[in-house]
């Protein structure tokens, strides 16, 4: 295959949503970012991270069943459902696989829909210096959908949209400007992503060092019996250096050589298990189905009492 795989075009974060003509919406479809080549001959894919996923979904490389063309690149999310909803843990159990013998009975068992939302090569030729409005009306051209093939569509009105994820409980959406460009291996303010965020107040049962100093904290709730329960990691944040060295002082005070957790945390080995006061504020996407909060980030400590951090607070 003469191509070789790229890093895709990613989207900013932003808290404003843009207003103007030119800009329109998109569902962000909680799925695997996957990258689809095919030279007429072969068919790879590819995720954003150019990990060949060629053998994890093998539905989607008859390219010729469902795009008319002779050579293409096309861009899009691979995802799978999980009570109507696009479920991240369910497409995860596709693309984890690496044994063939174990991937024609999870075709079976968790079908994927694959949501294309972008084209980079048609035919011979880069399209990536065309306008994203030119673009999809390539993909409209060229690619038929069906019941595993969709193109993601475009809402006029993203604030709009917006308000629909955040009542069906999706991630958010991805604005962008008809006029952009896309732009291999890079961001740019053309593409904005807006996610829906929910906040807790969690207690911290227990830390991690990185060269003697804190860089992780082992969170947890109480349940209506009374038990904290783990339910996550998180050393992303708005916490600074400082921060953090101040964190590494307060907890040394608190260490205990007992598990304060009900359950026990996956990442224990090199845990310190610290007295459950100290008190923080997490951002998070939401929940996993065996109880841990998704893609946690520290907003900061907070002046709360550990017994207000309860599974009673959580939506």
């Amino acid at each position: 295959m003469p191509f070789d795989p790229v890093i895709p075009f990613e989207p900013v974060s932003t808290e404003q949503i843009p207003v103007g003509d030119r800009w329109i919406a998109q569902v962000k479809w909680d799925g695997v970012r996957v990258l689809t080549y095919s030279d007429g001959r072969d068919v790879r894919l590819f995720n954003r991270k150019r990990h060949e996923r060629t053998m994890q979904y093998p539905e989607l490389s008859d390219v010729a069943r469902y795009c008319r063309a002779k050579s293409v690149i096309l861009d899009g999310e691979i995802i799978a459902l999980s009570d109507g909803k696009p479920s991240f843990h369910e497409v995860m159990k596709r693309d984890s696989l690496r044994k063939p013998q174990n991937i024609a009975a999870m075709v079976r068992h968790v079908p994927v829909t694959y949501m294309i939302f972008d084209m980079l090569y048609l035919d011979g030729r880069w399209v990536t210096g065309l306008p994203l409005e030119k673009r999809q009306r390539l993909l409209q051209e060229t690619v038929d959908q069906d019941e595993r093939i969709q193109l993601v569509q475009n809402v006029s009105d993203p604030a709009a949209l917006f308000a629909v994820t955040r009542a069906h409980d999706l991630e958010g959406i991805v604005c962008k400007h008809l006029d952009s460009l896309y732009a291999i291996g890079g961001k740019d303010p053309r593409w904005r992503k807006k996610k829906h965020f929910k906040d807790l107040l969690a207690v911290v049962g227990g830390v991690t060092l990185r060269h003697g100093t804190v860089n992780a904290l082992l969170l947890g709730l109480y349940d209506k019996n009374g038990d904290l329960v783990y339910i996550g990691h998180a050393g992303a944040g708005k916490l600074t250096v400082a921060d953090w060295r101040a964190v590494t002082e307060r907890v040394s005070a608190l260490a205990t050589g007992q598990r304060p957790f009900r359950n026990r945390p996956v990442r224990d080995k090199d845990a310190i298990w610290v007295k459950p006061e100290l008190t923080v504020k997490v951002r998070f996407m939401g929940w996993t189905p065996d109880g841990s909060i998704r893609q946690p980030t520290i907003q900061g400590f907070v002046d709360a009492p550990a017994s207000a951090c309860t599974f009673g607070q959580t939506p």
